[in-house]
């Protein structure tokens, strides 16, 4: 039974509630009396209603934020990729197959636009993104617009936006409780934001460590991932721009600092980020470790408030987002917006009250995933950059 499987909350929660109702019912009177054998009873009795009470609560809360996806997952031992969470069949011809760096698993059409029959949502492809400057690959999930199989769009290369969840986080949180495809296809619709691919990742490339997507000294590369390898493989299986100005990331929480720290250090790679709830500087901790080596050069150049203190400002355009009330950024992020100098630009969307949660991100993004494809380039026919080679 899988980690996320609602059967298995509920079997936890009847387990707990009938724990209880057995202990105090029948359990505890006839541990009453005054005898060692009893006392030890009676604590192991206590013990293990806690146990149930948490572990149910513990699944509770995993599937509501979507800490861990599986049980490996949860282990440190996940290595393999996740299922789309789609409708409707898509095109089979096209799994399994391998393009460069980028591994076809699954495709499937994404549904129809609600209120809007006959509109197609576009094609969801589960890939495997593999890098060679890195020697990293991920699970992904890349989400084509329809614009993308249109005849009069067939030269034609599209900008790029790579999504990052939080940590541990899984990158079905972006399909099941954020719903970006859906978000980006209403958009598109709507034209308010051209027609657009969407990669959806975690950051956690290297499970279960919390990289804070640095090349960490002597482990594994995670920035260069992100910043060079998820880039050219991407331009070698699918029709994307390959300049900077036609690519963006945005992430939320740990997602959030990593796509803004990563287009601050690399703008050659993305020209523009949005960083929902996002945070400024690396925290070090049990899930981290040492990400800096004992280099305070290193530690410094990964805090983004002396980045802006102490280097030039990068040309990128940036959106920070965070509530009055509920996000505990709230006072850095004012700190940083601040701090920005030109060429560097930054804009805010700033909500009343909303904690660090799903529900909060749901409200910012429809304004902030159409804000950040607004500051993209969109190639012209045939044109982006370097010349790959990306299948149709």
């Amino acid at each position: 039974m899988g980690l996320t499987a609602l059967k298995l909350e509920l079997l936890m929660c009847l387990l707990a509630v009938a724990g209880l109702v057995t202990s105090a019912w029948w359990v505890w009177p006839r541990l009453s009396v005054r005898t060692w054998p009893a006392v030890i009873g009676r604590v192991a009795v206590l013990l293990g209603n806690q146990v149930l009470i948490l572990v149910a609560l513990a699944l509770a809360l995993n599937n509501y934020f979507g800490f861990y996806g599986s049980w490996s997952d949860l282990l440190g031992a996940d290595d393999g990729v996740a299922a789309p969470i789609v409708s409707d069949a898509g095109d089979p011809g096209q799994a399994g197959r391998q393009i460069g760096g980028v591994q076809v698993v699954r495709t499937a059409r994404v549904p129809p636009i609600e209120g809007h029959k006959g509109h197609p949502g576009g094609r969801l492809e589960q890939v495997v993104i593999s890098g060679g400057a890195s020697g990293l690959s991920a699970p992904a999930y890349v989400y084509l617009p329809p614009q993308y199989f249109e005849k009069k769009h067939v030269h034609t290369r599209f900008p790029v936006i790579v999504a990052l969840t939080g940590y541990p986080g899984d990158a079905r949180n972006l399909l099941t409780r954020m719903n970006m495809p859906a978000v980006a296809a209403m958009a598109i619709e709507r034209h308010e934001m051209a027609p657009t691919v969407l990669v959806l990742m975690r950051p956690t490339v290297a499970p279960p460590r919390d990289t804070e997507c640095m090349d960490v000294p002597g482990g594994p590369k995670v920035e260069t991932y992100f910043a060079q390898d998820v880039r050219e493989s991407m331009a070698g299986a699918f029709r994307v721009g390959t300049d900077a100005a036609s690519w963006g990331i945005m992430g939320t929480s740990t997602g959030g600092f990593c796509a803004l720290k990563i287009s601050m250090r690399h703008p050659e790679a993305y020209s523009a980020v949005a960083s929902l709830s996002g945070y400024f500087r690396a925290p070090t901790d049990a899930t981290t470790g040492d990400l800096f080596g004992g280099d305070r050069r290193l530690q410094n150049e990964n805090d983004l408030m002396w980045r802006l203190a102490n280097l030039p400002p990068p040309p990128i355009t940036a959106l920070v987002t965070t509530s009055e009330l509920g996000e505990s950024n709230y006072r850095p992020t004012l700190d940083f917006l601040a701090a920005v100098r030109p060429p560097m630009r930054a804009s805010s969307l700033i909500l009343p009250s909303g904690g660090h949660n799903f529900n909060t991100w749901n409200r910012e993004l429809p304004q902030a995933l159409p804000w950040l494809a607004q500051q993209l380039h969109h190639p012209a026919e045939g044109h982006g950059g370097a010349t790959p080679t990306p299948r149709s």
